[in-house]
């Protein structure tokens, strides 16, 4: 259970170093890897499963913060 939570944690630090960049650059991490553009907004197929992914993530976390 302990390396499913590390990799859920990494997945929220991904997730939240790509909101900052969003937030004070305008620059979406995920869209320009996956997509192939740095866009804001630009959502493919691939980015919308590695935010689903950080989404399920950063919900497991904080259940098993809880527990």
């Amino acid at each position: 259970m302990d390396m499913i939570y590390n990799i859920c944690l990494i997945l929220c630090i991904i997730g939240a170093i790509n909101w900052g960049l969003i937030g004070f650059f305008n620059f979406d991490l995920v869209a320009a890897i996956a997509a192939g553009g740095g866009k804001f907004g630009n959502i493919s197929m691939i980015s919308r499963f590695i935010y689903a992914a950080v989404g399920l993530a950063g919900l497991f976390v904080a259940i098993y913060m809880f527990m």
